[in-house]
């Protein structure tokens, strides 16, 4: 029952949708990890400033949850301009990379979404196995 502290209500809906997608689809649950809070949130923001959505210094975000979280293996889907999170997590649903992430031998996960200064919506999510 221990919400993130900083944790909005749209990250907790695309957090949850994730699981449900997943073990609907037979896929095991994932945990939330606030390790990876700090990447999510530290992207996000690197992708508002520069008003472009990236993949940006992700071998960066790896090592470190490589050394500070024990990921053995790292994923990352990022998005701009959805307004929901079942529009942000439908689109990564259908993308196929981005499903790959979802449906992925993971144990953790966590996301940041943020609105940049002209309204538009930012994500990061990214998948840690431990």
């Amino acid at each position: 029952m221990s919400a993130s502290i900083n944790e909005k209500p749209i990250e907790a809906d695309i957090l949850d949708l994730i699981n449900t997608y997943r073990v609907n689809n037979g896929f095991s649950s994932l945990s939330k990890l606030q390790t990876i809070k700090s990447q999510t949130s530290n992207h996000t923001n690197y992708m508002i400033e520069k008003d472009e959505v990236s993949h940006d210094f992700f071998y960066q975000r790896k090592e470190y949850l490589a050394e500070n979280a024990d990921a053995v293996k790292v994923g990352e889907n990022v998005a701009y301009g959805y307004s929901t999170a079942e529009a942000v997590v439908n689109a990564w649903i259908k993308s196929d990379g981005h499903r790959e992430n979802i449906e992925g031998d993971y144990t953790h996960f966590e996301v940041t979404a943020e609105k940049s200064a002209n309204g538009k919506w930012y994500y990061t999510n990214i998948f840690v196995k431990k």
